[in-house]
């Protein structure tokens, strides 16, 4: 894996993996974690993939994806900039929480474990990792 850091934004890049998926969701989780803050500018299409020699097509791709979730927006002739709207950014954010949880849910039930079952575990999990205080 190699680390590198584009305009103040910290990129891991494994190029066994598709890159555009990870430029991809790193920007999101950037977004959605306040790393990168609302009205900020991102860097450009060919500034990015210059940083991460990676083909800038690559990195269109996963901007035109930003773009569609809402989550960044063009203003013409100055660049790409993340959305200033925090409504958008906090429905990102349930959004990509419920497909998790729905996702997570449907593995527990694969594996045949029950509700009970589950929650049991969480709860035993978080008493571990808080010395025994729930959060």
């Amino acid at each position: 894996m190699d680390q590198k850091e584009v305009s103040g934004i910290s990129f891991q890049i494994d190029f066994s993996q598709p890159l555009y998926e990870q430029i991809l969701n790193q920007i999101r989780s950037a977004i959605v974690r306040g790393e990168i803050g609302l009205g900020e500018k991102i860097p450009s299409v060919r500034e990015l993939a210059r940083g991460l020699h990676i083909n800038p097509n690559t990195v269109m791709r996963a901007y035109q994806e930003l773009e569609r979730d809402g989550l960044t927006e063009k203003r013409r002739g100055q660049g790409t900039f993340v959305t200033s709207s925090s409504k958008r950014v906090e429905a990102f954010r349930m959004e990509v929480a419920k497909e998790q949880i729905h996702t997570f849910i449907e593995q527990m039930k694969n594996l045949g474990l029950t509700w009970e079952n589950v929650r049991a575990y969480i709860d035993q999990l978080l008493d571990d990792d808080k010395g025994g205080e729930n959060p």
